[in-house]
């Protein structure tokens, strides 16, 4: 039976029965925010003034002309959007050593800028968010003591930080996470002590204005003729032989689900959500090499790997061999990785126009030499990650493909779309499985616009090895079960608070259960659901499955949560940051008592934390109000966020 009503091309069909007005929809949302109404939320999504008066007047009719430059307006990155540092939500903070409460007493002395009085700290620290603490609970220590915004948890009544025996031994024998910076190695690197052998070897094989095959071959004559180089004690076979290619380590690509390096959004607990949801590889966000080589310790970050994530890389961007090559090498002897990726697919200016990611395609000498390089001092697989070009509609991934087979690349990760495209109209799959056959017997992966399984069994079924998931996987991070499964899944509202719960904890665990760590867990999570209220139901659809590049229109969930869910209202986000129900405060008992259409349903569950639950039951909706203890609690007075895309299919 086809539906009455008109879908506007480019709006995903939803059934009539859950379509409203703009109007409808955030009167709805305000309702189940007594005494707090859109403008307040907007007021605290901390949007500039231009933004918000755009967002004002969207529904008022346009001219062309303007709704054309407001259309370029929307594209790209919001690069004016306020930054607040974490540590700026709190006044004074506690000096480390009284938080690890160290034997030994302050380094710096009276000169420490932090707080050593303790009750000086509590009478300004911000109210604690709970009664239970993740990191206790888990780990039977929570490190940030009194900092913690569940100190309640751990604390005595001297102030001092409890430990659980039983669960703290066994815990702290584990390693959970790999790849952090030494101190030792980032003084060096700062102070450029740092030995690059195996790079300065290479490098002093390419000559300006030589081709670097006849350098190559150069050196393999003379190679018999120059001696090893001078090294400290006894002679290993590492010193005088090289690794073959096929003597490195060799991963098995084909087949498998690949999450692709997402900048901002791709984090460690992000990752985590999405191994267990069934990614098989997992890659770090993108990390630029020169920051990395002066040992900056927010950059270092990006490389950190999880014990979960069984099949991990780290993807590197540059745009000269000598700063490439020397990465690699730091990163071969220093951190635990399956394999390297070069991103040679960015299409933002700042890096383009430098000649890294989208650049490196039409720098194939530098391009050529950077691959070589980098392959000399690596013992892991090196891939590749690249467009179909620069410009639109002159594809040039099927020239460098055969070149790259030579260079000695693993895998190629293709995705279907050139930089000046960016993310508009659709991938083409065509022009991936031409490339996949040029690629042979080198493993390609496509990549562009799944976002269901019968979108991947469609990319299956070109002749890649493999498929890269980038968006969708941030729009529903369930794809991969979904994939694996063949089925579409309609997930309901909970079972999708119950992933952003987890989210947050991941977050708490990997960056702090303080201030700082709970405002960049909810600045995170934000960034997440920007992404997240794209998805649409299943059981609402119209037509299954939701295509990626279809923006939903207004439409009523099927219960409260569902329909907050898919504002696309930065303030609302904030709700849902601050009203998520915890499930580690205490255990919610879901009762239902359902009377017949006309009568309103009410139920309550009293728990040990006091957490009361509310669900009233209309004809059409279940209106749920979460009065539960807040998992994130409030955001400070002068929190602000804007999100990091403007989204170019959507208002």
């Amino acid at each position: 039976m086809e539906s009455s009503v008109e879908v506007e091309r480019g709006t995903a069909p939803i059934k009539e029965q859950f379509l409203t007005s703009k109007e409808k929809f955030h009167a709805f949302l305000d309702s189940g925010r007594p005494g707090q109404k859109s403008e307040d939320a907007e007021q605290d999504s901390g949007e500039p003034e231009q933004k918000r008066i755009r967002l004002d007047s969207e529904g008022a009719p346009e001219e062309p002309e303007k709704k054309e430059e407001k259309k370029k307006r929307m594209r790209g990155q919001n690069k004016s959007r306020p930054r607040m540092k974490p540590q700026s939500y709190e006044g004074r903070r506690l000096c480390p050593s009284i938080i690890q409460e160290r034997d030994t007493k302050c380094f710096f002395g009276d000169k420490c800028r932090f707080l050593h009085d303790v009750s000086e700290y509590m009478r300004s620290k911000a109210e604690d968010l709970g009664e239970q603490c993740y990191l206790f609970n888990t780990f039977g220590k929570c490190q940030y003591g009194v900092t913690c915004r569940f100190a309640k948890a751990h604390t005595s009544a001297e102030m001092k930080n409890l430990v659980n025996a039983d669960l703290y031994k066994p815990c702290g024998e584990r390693e959970t996470v790999r790849n952090h910076l030494d101190k030792d190695l980032q003084r060096r690197l700062r102070k450029k002590q740092v030995s690059f052998s195996g790079a300065e070897a290479f490098l002093k094989t390419i000559s300006r204005g030589k081709k670097l095959e006849e350098d190559q071959r150069d050196q393999e004559t003379q190679e018999s003729a120059v001696p090893p180089v001078k090294t400290v004690g006894a002679i290993t076979d590492a010193d005088i032989i090289k690794l073959r290619p096929c003597e490195k380590k060799q991963v098995d690509f084909r087949d498998k689900l690949y999450l692709a390096p997402l900048t901002t959004c791709g984090n460690l607990p992000f990752r985590r959500v999405c191994k267990r949801f069934g990614a098989d590889v997992t890659c770090g966000e993108m990390a630029m090499c020169t920051n990395l080589l002066q040992g900056q310790a927010s950059e270092w970050a990006l490389l950190k790997r999880h014990a979960s994530e069984d099949l991990f890389g780290v993807q590197l961007e540059g745009c000269f061999p000598d700063t490439m090559t020397r990465c690699a090498e730091l990163l071969n002897q220093n951190i635990d990785v399956d394999f390297v990726d070069i991103n040679s697919g960015c299409p933002i200016d700042l890096v383009y126009k430098k000649g890294g990611g989208c650049g490196l395609m039409t720098r194939t000498t530098k391009f050529e030499q950077i691959v070589r390089g980098m392959n000399s001092v690596l013992d892991v697989p090196l891939t590749v990650k690249i467009r179909t070009g620069v410009q639109q509609n002159c594809n040039v991934a099927h020239k460098l493909i055969p070149e790259m087979k030579k260079w000695g690349v693993s895998l190629i990760t293709l995705h279907g779309r050139s930089r000046e495209q960016r993310y508009t109209k659709s991938a083409d799959w065509d022009y991936i499985d031409t490339c996949s056959q040029l690629a042979a017997p080198v493993p390609l992966f496509g990549n562009g616009d799944i976002l269901s399984y019968e979108d991947a069994m469609k990319a299956r079924e070109t002749g890649v090895s493999g498929i890269m998931v980038a968006r969708g996987a941030l729009i529903k991070p369930w794809l991969f079960t979904e994939i694996k499964e063949s089925r579409h899944w309609d997930i309901s509202s909970s079972e999708r608070l119950d992933i952003l719960r987890d989210f947050s904890n991941f977050g708490l665990e990997h960056w702090g259960s303080d201030t700082q760590g709970v405002e960049k867990t909810r600045s995170f999570l934000l960034e997440w659901l920007s992404f997240l209220c794209r998805y649409i139901p299943v059981g609402l659809l119209e037509r299954v499955p939701q295509k990626i590049n279809e923006r939903p229109p207004f439409y009523m969930g099927r219960d409260y949560m569902e329909s907050l869910m898919a504002s696309q209202h930065v303030g609302d986000w904030i709700q849902i940051s601050k009203r998520m129900s915890n499930g580690l405060l205490s255990s919610v008992v879901f009762c239902r008592l359902l009377l017949s259409s006309s009568v309103v349903v009410f139920f309550c569950c009293l728990l040990s934390s006091s957490v009361v639950f509310c669900l009233l039951l209309s004809s059409s909706v279940i209106f749920c109000r979460l009065c539960s203890e807040m998992l994130l609690g409030p955001v400070p007075k002068n929190f602000s966020f804007l999100p990091k895309h403007k989204a170019n299919a959507y208002k």
